[in-house]
C-alpha cells in the first residue's frame, strides 16, 4: 500500500502541470462529450452537430459564463457548427442546460425573484429592442400576414398555409359571429385582427408595445373596422365578446399573471370566450435563459401548467387546452429558411446574423427535445352550459 502511494506521489512529480488553457478545454470537451459533441478545432472529422472552434478563448467564456457566453463567442464568431439545432437538441437531451450552472443565471434568477421586470415602465422595452429592430427583417422572415408565432401544420404544406390554419383554429375556438367585437392582447402587424375582420366580420381592437408594429398594423387594417393602439394591455378596460392573445404571454411575467388575467376578466362579457395561445415549459421558473434575456427577449419567461393553473382558478373555467408544440420546430424552420435567403439592409451586420441564427435554431432544438410546448387554451368566465366541443 505504501509503495503504491510513493509511486503515484513520484508520478505525479513527473508528469507535465495543467495550464489552464487546457484545464477549460479540457473541461468544455468532457462536458460536451455527454452529449455525444465533439469539440475540435480543424475541419477534419468534424460531425454537422460538433464545435468547430476558431478562437480558443472560447473554452473559457463557455465554461465561466455558461449559456450567456456559449451564445456571445457564436456570436463573436469564435466557433461554428454546421446544425446548430443538432447541437442543441443534444445537449438539451443530455441535461447539459441544468448541469451547467453560471453566475449570469443565478442573477437573473435572484432579479426576478426580488423585482417585478415587467412593470407598466418597462413593457414597452420588448417593443423597443425585438420588434422595433425593422420591418424589413420582419417582411421578409414571415409569412404574408406577419404572424409571428406558430403555424399550425396539420393538413398545411408551406408557412403562409400553416398561419392561415392557426388564424382559422383560433376563429374557430373563439365560436365568432359576424358583428362580434373582438381583442387582441398582442396584435404584432395587425395580420390576425385583419385576418378576423375579412373572414368572420368582426370588429376588432388590437394592442402592441412596438411602435413599428402599431404603424405597419394600421395600414395593413386600412379599411376594415379595426382599432390598433400601441397600448399595455393594463390599460385597458372596456367590454368585447372575445377575447384572444397570440404569442403575448410569455412577455408577462409570473408577478403579473394574476393582473392580465383579471383584466380578461373585466373586458370578457360573462357570455364570452378567450383564446391564450402561448409557448410553455415544463417546469415552473421565474426567468427565461440569460443569453435569450439580454438579446432577444428582455424580461420575458415561460409560463409552466402549473402556474397557468394557479392564475386560472377562481378566474375561469377550462374549456379546452391543446399541444401542438413539435410544430413550432417546423415553423422555425421556415424562418431560419428564409432569414438566410433575406436581403437585408448593411446594418443587420455579420454578428447580428450569427445572433439571429443562434436564437431561430436554439428555439427550434427546445421544441424538437420537448422542453418547449404549444399551448392553446379556451377559457370562459362561468363555464359554457352547453358541452364545448374544441375545433382541431
Amino acid at each position: 500500500m505504501q509503495h503504491d502511494r510513493l509511486h503515484q506521489r513520484l508520478e505525479s512529480r513527473n508528469r507535465r502541470p495543467v495550464s489552464f488553457a487546457d484545464f477549460f478545454r479540457e473541461r468544455v470537451q468532457d462536458v460536451l462529450a455527454r452529449a455525444d459533441v465533439r469539440v475540435q478545432e480543424t475541419r477534419a472529422g468534424v460531425r454537422p452537430w460538433d464545435i468547430q472552434v476558431n478562437d480558443s478563448r472560447f473554452y473559457r467564456r463557455a465554461l465561466l459564463q455558461g449559456s450567456l457566453g456559449l451564445g456571445e463567442s457564436y456570436m463573436d464568431g469564435w466557433w461554428d457548427c454546421e446544425r446548430l439545432d443538432e447541437l442543441f437538441v443534444r445537449l438539451l437531451r443530455a441535461g447539459l442546460d441544468t448541469a451547467v450552472s453560471d453566475w449570469h443565471r443565478a442573477l437573473l434568477s435572484l432579479r426576478t425573484r426580488l423585482f417585478n421586470l415587467q412593470t407598466r415602465s418597462r413593457a414597452f422595452r420588448v417593443g423597443e429592442q425585438h420588434y422595433d429592430l425593422g420591418n424589413e427583417l420582419f417582411e421578409q422572415m414571415l409569412d404574408a400576414r406577419m404572424i409571428y408565432s406558430c403555424g399550425y401544420w396539420k393538413e398545411a404544406a408551406d408557412l403562409d398555409a400553416a398561419q392561415e390554419a392557426k388564424l382559422d383554429l383560433v376563429a374557430r375556438k373563439l365560436d365568432l359571429a359576424p358583428g362580434m367585437r373582438v381583442l387582441d392582447i398582442g396584435c404584432g402587424w395587425g395580420g390576425a385582427v385583419a385576418f378576423l375582420a375579412e373572414r368572420y366580420g368582426v370588429e376588432a381592437v388590437g394592442l402592441t408595445v412596438s411602435k413599428q408594429q402599431a404603424e405597419h398594423a394600421t395600414r395593413r387594417v386600412a379599411g376594415l373596422p379595426v382599432d390598433i393602439r400601441l397600448q399595455d394591455y393594463r390599460e385597458i378596460d372596456e367590454r368585447f365578446d372575445r377575447v384572444f392573445s397570440i404569442g403575448m404571454f410569455e412577455h408577462v411575467g409570473h408577478r403579473n399573471y394574476a393582473t392580465y388575467m383579471d383584466v380578461v376578466r373585466r373586458c370578457l362579457h360573462p357570455d364570452g370566450l378567450f383564446v391564450l395561445h402561448s409557448i410553455g415549459r415544463n417546469d415552473s421558473t421565474t426567468h427565461t435563459d440569460p443569453w435569450i434575456a439580454r438579446y432577444i427577449f428582455p424580461n420575458s419567461m415561460l409560463p409552466s401548467i402549473a402556474q397557468i393553473g394557479a392564475v386560472i382558478e377562481n378566474r375561469f373555467v377550462m374549456e379546452d387546452w391543446q399541444n401542438f408544440g413539435p410544430d413550432y420546430e417546423r415553423t422555425l424552420h421556415a424562418w431560419h429558411d428564409r432569414f438566410e435567403k433575406a436581403e437585408l439592409p448593411a446594418r443587420y451586420d455579420e454578428r447580428f446574423r450569427r445572433m439571429w441564427r443562434y436564437y431561430l435554431m436554439a428555439s427550434a432544438a427546445g421544441f424538437r427535445a420537448r422542453r418547449l410546448q404549444l399551448w392553446q387554451l379556451v377559457l370562459s368566465p362561468a363555464g359554457r352550459a352547453a358541452r364545448y366541443d374544441a375545433p382541431r
